[in-house]
């Protein structure tokens, strides 16, 4: 737990802008300046941190690594965690209308944080927060319940690494053909990549489809290890 030495660095990120005409009238009294700064002190940890870690790692895994864990769901997700909302200075029309629970406040809040962690203790201080919060809930903070288009995400993704298209075949038909059940295998290349059923052709694609990503999810997010977290080396 890290002791502020400059107490209006953490009220300065904690401050929303629509409190500036109750508790301040200079703009630079709210977090917006911190969020710019915290955003590049976020990106720069979480890079640096994978860069060490995985040295074979090609760039577009790094990319999309990194891209997920500075999304805005994940940055939502640990501010709820950490019951942010509860302590930012906003006006009171602003609370009524839900600012605590906002996704775009919570997320810039936490930005700000991150920036006042890094003007008050330094980089290492930043990093240790980013580390426990963020990089050890890797898994937790890229999952999301989403209802997607799983065939057209996979699509993209063999596109973006010159992959060719997934080719999807039947491997099972069981049942009557009134309610026939399909088994169906997704292959990247010659690789199979995974594997579905459903009570159509189509649903049994998406659900293989899911599988593959949900592999290749797993592969790229399992460098992980909370017990020997990794901090940066920038000093």
């Amino acid at each position: 737990m890290h002791r502020f030495h400059n107490q209006k660095l953490l009220r300065c990120a904690l401050t929303h802008r629509s409190s500036l005409p109750e508790f301040g009238a200079n703009p630079n009294d709210a977090n917006e300046r911190l969020e710019l700064l915290g955003d590049s002190v976020l990106d720069l940890i979480v890079v640096d941190n994978l860069w060490r870690r995985y040295p074979s790692m090609q760039e577009g895994d790094l990319s999309k690594i990194k891209s997920m864990l500075v999304s805005g769901i994940a940055l939502h997700k640990v501010a709820e965690e950490l019951q942010i909302g509860n302590f930012i200075l906003m006006s009171e029309s602003e609370a009524r209308n839900g600012g605590r629970r906002r996704c775009s406040i919570l997320e810039d809040t936490l930005e700000a944080l991150i920036a006042a962690l890094y003007l008050d203790g330094g980089i290492s201080v930043a990093s240790k927060f980013v580390v426990k919060y963020i990089l050890c809930q890797a898994e937790k903070l890229t999952t999301t319940e989403a209802d997607n288009n799983y065939k057209s995400q996979l699509l993209e993704f063999a596109q973006g690494r010159g992959i060719a298209s997934p080719y999807y075949q039947i491997v099972g038909e069981r049942g009557p053909d009134h309610k026939k059940e399909f088994e169906i295998e997704v292959y990247l290349g010659d690789v199979l990549s995974g594997r579905g059923s459903g009570n159509s052709k189509k649903l049994a694609q998406q659900n293989a489809a899911h599988d593959a990503l949900n592999k290749i999810q797993n592969n790229i997010i399992s460098f992980i290890n909370c017990k020997e977290p990794i901090q940066s080396g920038i000093t």
